[in-house]
């Protein structure tokens, strides 16, 4: 009998819950970030907060105000987000660029491997120290084959069939920074 009134009385609660609250008025009125997307009031939490702020001091003063307003004091809190930054780890987003080395070219090399029992791939390494974009190359490559090719490691294009006699005409036909005399044919790799 004391279980049922006990459910009784918290249905009663969570009924209670439900409608509008007292004191807010609706609609509610959000406003969001137009640098990362969420709430004002989340912003924050985003990785790139600085450029948050100076979003919002631009397009949304009132809202800047209203959020500066309740952290305190400004010169404190800037301090402790540099202790922050240095402790907490920043997520997902386009994350850090690394700075790319200049390599001078060591020249192309190609090679075919066999991908199952008949399938064969042709393996392109060394465009990436011509400074040639190897999303633009395997695109090139699976247009101009018909088939497919895609970019495995650093500075790897596999494409499937075996069309490495073709690639020692286009290469240096496509990128004029390629010579012959650089493209090196390693024969067959086993994988």
């Amino acid at each position: 009998m004391a279980a049922a009134e006990t459910t009784e009385s918290t249905a009663r609660e969570f009924l209670t819950d439900i409608g509008p609250k007292p004191g807010v008025k609706y609609p509610v009125d959000i406003r969001y970030c137009g640098e990362c997307s969420m709430p004002t009031e989340y912003c924050e939490y985003y990785p790139g907060y600085e450029r948050c702020k100076k979003w919002l001091e631009d397009n949304l003063p009132k809202e800047f105000e209203k959020l500066m307003s309740g952290k305190g004091g400004g010169d404190i809190e800037e301090e402790k987000d540099g202790e922050d930054k240095k402790k907490r780890q920043t997520r997902g987003g386009k994350g850090a660029v690394k700075a790319k080395k200049k390599l001078e070219p060591e020249g192309i090399k190609l090679a075919t491997s066999t991908r199952g029992k008949k399938k064969k791939i042709t393996i392109v390494t060394g465009l990436a120290s011509y400074e040639i974009d190897l999303k633009a190359a395997s695109k090139f490559f699976s247009n101009k084959f018909s088939c497919g090719s895609s970019i495995s490691g650093d500075d790897e294009i596999v494409i499937q069939g075996d069309v490495k006699d073709d690639l020692f005409d286009i290469l240096p036909e496509k990128w004029s920074i390629i010579d012959e005399e650089s493209i090196e044919d390693l024969g067959e790799l086993k994988k």
